[in-house]
C-alpha cells in the first residue's frame, strides 16, 4: 500500500455511533406526536375552514376522513415498506411527506386542494407512525426498559389526541384555521433534520421485494371500509352508499388474504396472525380503539353544545383528561412488573369503564366536576394504563424481520377501531336525540354512546383476561 493510501485509510471517517436512548426516544416520539395530533387538531377548526373556502357540510366531513382513511389504509404499507428498505428511510420519507403536506393545505386557495393535502398528510402519517415504534423498539432492550419508553411513546401519541381540542382553539383564535396545519412545518423542519442527522438506519428485512399486490389491496379494502364507515352517519347503515363500499370493502380484504396465502413474499405473512400475542393483543386494540377514541369526540360536542363551552373552554376541560392519560401511561410499566402485562392491561380497561359508567349518567346543567373532570381523568387514566402493555405484547410477539409491519398493525387496530366505533356510536347517539338539538336531547344521545361504549369495553376486559398471553411469545 503507497504512503498516500495508508495515510486515506487511517483518516478514513468512523463509522456513526449509535445516539444515545433518550434522544430515540425523543425524536419518535415527537413524529408520534405529529401524527395522533392532526387526527384531531382540525376538529375546532372547521367552521373557520368553511368560512375561509366556502366548504359545505360533506366537504367538512371529508377534511376529517380524507385524513384518516388514507392513514389507515396505508399503515401496513408503511410498516412492512420500513423492514424492506429502512426504518430511518421511511421515518425520513414519512414526516418530510407529511411537512409538505401540512405547508400546501396550510396555503390552501380552494377546497380540493385542502383535501388533497389532507390525504396524502394521511398517506406520510402512515410511513411515519409505524417506523417511531420500530425505530424505539429496535433501540431499547426488551424488559423493563422498552416497557417505560413504550409507555413514554404512549402517553405523548395520547397527549397529542387530547391536545388536539386545545390546540386548535388557540391557533384559531389567535391567528387563523391555517396555523393548525401550518404549526406542523416548523416542528416537521426540526425534527426531520435532527433525525437524519442522529438516527441510525436499521432495517431486518432480507432485501425481499415489496409485495405490491397485496399492498394494493390491503390499501384499497382498508380505505373503502373505511369510507363506508364514515358514510354510515351521514346516510344510515342500510343506505347504498353505505351496504356497497362496506361489501367492496370486506371483498378486497378477502382478496388480499387470498393473495398472501400464494404470494412467496407476502406483505403480511399469515402465520403471524398465528401468534397469540400478536392476534390477542391487536383485536384488544382494536375494541380499546372503538370506544376510547370516541371519549375526546363526544366530550368536546357535550361541553360546547350542551353546557355552552367555547372552544378554549372545552379544550382547558379536558386537560386534566389529558394529564390522566399520560400518567396512566407512565405507570403502567411499574405496574407490569409484579401483575404482568395482560393484568395491568385488563385493569386499565377496568378502570376506563367505570369512567365510562359515571359519563353515561351525565346531565344537561351537570357542574364540571361530575359531568367532565371525574369520569373523564378514569376514561384516560384506564386508557393510559392499558394501551401501554398491549402495544408491548404486540410489539414482542413478532420476529425482528416483522417488527416494522407488527408497528403498523397495531396503529391499524386502534385507527380502524376509532372510525368504526366512532361510526357506530355517533349512530346511536343521532338516533336517540331524533333529530333535536336541544341540550337535553343532546345529552341523551351522547349518554347512550358512553353507555355502549363501557359495555364494549367490558366485553374487552373479559376477552384480555382470556386470549392474552401470560408472557409474550416469539415468532419461530
Amino acid at each position: 500500500m503507497t504512503p498516500m493510501l495508508e495515510a486515506a485509510a487511517t483518516t478514513r471517517t468512523p463509522r456513526r455511533t449509535a445516539p444515545p436512548t433518550w434522544l430515540v426516544v425523543v425524536l419518535t416520539c415527537a413524529g408520534q406526536f405529529l401524527v395522533v395530533l392532526d387526527v384531531s387538531v382540525v376538529n375546532v377548526a372547521l367552521p373557520s375552514m368553511r368560512t375561509g373556502l366556502g366548504l359545505d357540510e360533506q366537504g367538512l366531513q371529508w377534511v376529517v376522513n380524507a385524513y384518516a382513511i388514507a392513514f389507515a389504509g396505508f399503515m401496513l404499507l408503511g410498516g412492512r415498506a420500513g423492514d424492506l428498505y429502512g426504518r430511518k428511510r421511511m421515518f425520513l420519507v414519512g414526516l418530510g411527506l407529511f411537512t409538505l403536506a401540512s405547508a400546501a393545505g396550510g396555503l390552501a386557495q380552494e377546497d380540493w386542494q385542502l383535501l388533497v393535502a389532507r390525504a396524502v398528510q394521511g398517506l406520510g402519517a402512515a410511513v411515519l407512525a409505524p417506523s417511531t415504534l420500530t425505530i424505539l423498539t429496535a433501540s431499547v432492550p426488551e424488559g423493563a426498559a422498552r416497557a417505560r419508553a413504550i409507555g413514554t411513546w404512549t402517553a405523548v401519541g395520547a397527549g397529542g389526541g387530547a391536545a388536539g381540542g386545545l390546540v386548535g382553539g388557540l391557533l384559531v383564535e389567535m391567528l387563523s384555521w391555517r396555523w393548525v396545519l401550518l404549526i406542523n412545518v416548523p416542528v416537521g423542519a426540526v425534527v426531520l433534520c435532527a433525525a437524519a442527522w442522529f438516527l441510525t438506519e436499521g432495517r431486518a428485512g432480507d432485501g425481499r421485494r415489496l409485495d405490491l399486490p397485496g399492498a394494493l389491496l390491503v390499501t384499497a379494502g382498508l380505505g373503502t371500509l373505511a369510507y363506508g364507515i364514515s358514510q354510515t352517519e351521514a346516510a344510515g347503515w342500510t343506505a347504498p352508499a353505505t351496504l356497497l363500499p362496506l361489501l367492496a370493502g370486506q371483498v378486497l380484504l378477502g382478496a388480499f388474504l387470498a393473495v398472501e396465502a400464494r404470494t412467496a413474499s407476502p406483505l403480511m405473512p399469515l402465520g403471524l396472525l398465528r401468534v397469540r400475542s400478536v392476534s390477542s393483543a391487536n383485536v384488544s386494540m382494536f375494541l380499546c380503539g372503538s370506544a376510547m377514541f370516541c371519549m375526546w369526540f363526544f366530550m368536546t360536542l357535550y361541553a360546547q353544545n350542551v353546557l355552552g363551552y367555547s372552544p378554549i373552554e372545552a379544550g382547558l376541560a379536558l386537560v386534566p383528561s389529558s394529564l390522566a392519560v399520560i400518567l396512566g401511561s407512565k405507570l403502567a410499566p411499574r405496574l407490569m412488573r409484579p401483575v404482568g402485562a395482560r393484568g395491568v392491561a385488563a385493569l386499565g380497561t377496568l378502570v376506563a369503564v367505570a369512567g365510562f359508567a359515571w359519563q353515561s349518567t351525565m346531565t344537561a346543567d351537570g357542574p364540571y366536576a361530575t359531568a367532565i373532570l371525574f369520569p373523564g381523568v378514569l376514561m384516560m387514566l384506564g386508557a393510559g394504563l392499558a394501551a401501554t402493555p398491549l402495544a408491548s405484547l404486540a410489539t414482542s410477539g413478532a420476529a425482528p424481520e416483522e417488527a416494522g409491519l407488527v408497528s403498523g398493525l397495531v396503529n391499524t387496530s386502534r385507527t380502524m377501531g376509532g372510525s368504526l366505533g366512532l361510526a357506530v356510536l355517533s349512530t346511536l347517539a343521532a338516533s336517540e336525540s331524533a333529530g333535536s338539538a336541544t341540550p337535553q336531547a343532546l345529552t341523551e344521545g351522547y349518554a347512550l354512546a358512553f353507555r355502549v361504549g363501557a359495555g364494549v369495553l367490558a366485553a374487552g376486559v373479559v376477552l384480555m383476561w382470556v386470549w392474552l398471553p401470560r408472557r409474550a411469545a416469539r415468532v419461530p
